[in-house]
C-alpha cells in the first residue's frame, strides 16, 4: 500500500475552507487506496485529515514525540500512533514510512518540515516526490520567495522543479503517484 505523508497545521486557521481543503484531503488518499502518515495529533487541520481518512475507511499512521502527546492531544482512534522520542525522530519516522509527500496550508512546523523533506531530497537521501496543495493561492508568496532565490543563484533551476505545487489535492496526489510509480 502506497503512504502519503501530509504536513499541516495543528490549528484550524481563520477561514472555514482549510479545515474543509484537510478533510477533504484525508478522504482522498483513503479512497484512492493509499495510507495516511501524518503527525499524530487530534487538533487542528491535521486531526481533521486523520479523521476524514479513518471515516472513508482508510489506514492511518500517526507520529507524535512524546513531549506533544498531552500538548498536541494525541489521536487515540488511529489506525497506528508511534510515539517517538523527539521532533528529529518524528521526521525521520514519517519520511521513512512515506512513498510521497503532500504540504497544506500550515505554520512554522508545517514549512520546516516541507523545507527539511525537499533538502533530503535535493541531496539525494531520497528519491521520493513531494509538494504542496496551492489552494487558494496560499503558498503563492512561498512560490515567488522560491523562484526569487533560484534567480537570485542560491537555488538550483532543478531543485526548484523538485517541489510540485498544484492548485487541488487531487491534482497532487495524482502526481505524487505517477511519480512513485515511475520511480
Amino acid at each position: 500500500m502506497i503512504s502519503i505523508c501530509v504536513y499541516l497545521g495543528s490549528r484550524d486557521g481563520q477561514d472555514a475552507r482549510w479545515a474543509a481543503l484537510a478533510e477533504r484531503t484525508g478522504r482522498l488518499i483513503a479512497e484512492q487506496g493509499c495510507r495516511l502518515v501524518y503527525g499524530g495529533g487530534r487538533a487542528g487541520l491535521m486531526g481533521r485529515c486523520a479523521d476524514a481518512a479513518l471515516e472513508a475507511g482508510g489506514e492511518v499512521i500517526g507520529v507524535i514525540p512524546e513531549h506533544l502527546v498531552s500538548r498536541e492531544v494525541a489521536h487515540t482512534g488511529l489506525t497506528r500512533l508511534d510515539r517517538v522520542a523527539n521532533m528529529h525522530e518524528r521526521k525521520a519516522r514519517m519520511a521513512d514510512l512515506a512513498d510521497g509527500f503532500m504540504t497544506l496550508p500550515g505554520g512554522i512546523g508545517t514549512l520546516e518540515e516541507l523545507f527539511e523533506t525537499w533538502t533530503w531530497r535535493y541531496l539525494q537521501l531520497h528519491g521520493k516526490p513531494l509538494g504542496l496543495v496551492n489552494d487558494n493561492d496560499f503558498f503563492t508568496p512561498l512560490l515567488d520567495f522560491i523562484n526569487n532565490a533560484t534567480q537570485a543563484g542560491f537555488l538550483d533551476p532543478t531543485t526548484n522543479r523538485m517541489l510540485l505545487a498544484e492548485p487541488t489535492p487531487e491534482a497532487l496526489l495524482d502526481k505524487l503517484l505517477t511519480a512513485h510509480h515511475h520511480h
